[in-house]
């Protein structure tokens, strides 16, 4: 008897703690409670920070492998591998043309940004896309270019990159992968930060 009155009390307990956190009105229909409320609320809450979270970008993921490539570097016998510098150097790709107004306009300052950072282990060159060798020339003579150039007259190389258009610039950390992809004219304004950044991390073991 006193089994029996136990279950039957331990199964009401069971009942109790499985019903719905809500009480009553005087027409009969279920109404929160306060503490339903804040249950909702809190899921609530809950779902909006994972919807927000699944909006930022995870920069904390790989980065995508850099195509490998070797050119022959322009009015030179010497040639670039970029494989050679995994565990390295960092890599800083641009692509441009004698023909774009923008690459013209920033060839100076870019000359600049290569000899700030060469020294400090990041490594040049830039592919003149779809571009003659009589204009390379023209481009490198007159904007006085000291960094790699090669050519990329089919765009081989520029399109295993993702090129869209001129300038177009790629950040090539020392693991060899791609840690920025730079549309535009941004690049010279980007680059400083996120080389300052890439120079600073200790090298690959």
């Amino acid at each position: 008897m006193v089994r029996t009155i136990s279950r039957v009390l331990a199964g009401r307990a069971r009942s109790a703690s499985c019903q719905d956190d809500t009480w009553a009105g005087s027409n009969g229909t279920a109404r929160p409670t306060p503490g339903g409320i804040i249950a909702a609320v809190r899921v609530a809450v809950l779902l909006l920070a994972c919807f927000a979270l699944a909006l930022v970008p995870n920069h904390l993921g790989a980065a995508p492998a850099a195509p490998g490539f070797s050119v022959k570097i322009f009015d030179s016998n010497a040639t670039l591998d970029s494989r050679d510098l995994i565990g390295k150097s960092v890599l800083v790709v641009r692509f441009q043309a004698s023909y774009c107004k923008p690459c013209g306009r920033e060839a100076t300052a870019f000359s600049r940004l290569v000899d700030r950072y060469h020294s400090r282990g990041v490594e040049f060159i830039a592919f003149h896309v779809q571009d003659t060798v009589a204009d390379t020339r023209r481009f490198i003579r007159s904007h006085r270019v000291t960094y790699p150039v090669a050519l990329d007259p089919k765009l081989i190389i520029g399109n295993r990159f993702g090129f869209r258009g001129t300038p177009y610039t790629v950040v090539v950390d020392r693991k060899g992968e791609m840690v920025a992809q730079i549309h535009g004219v941004s690049a010279l304004n980007r680059l400083p930060k996120i080389l300052d950044e890439l120079v600073r991390e200790p090298r690959p073991s």
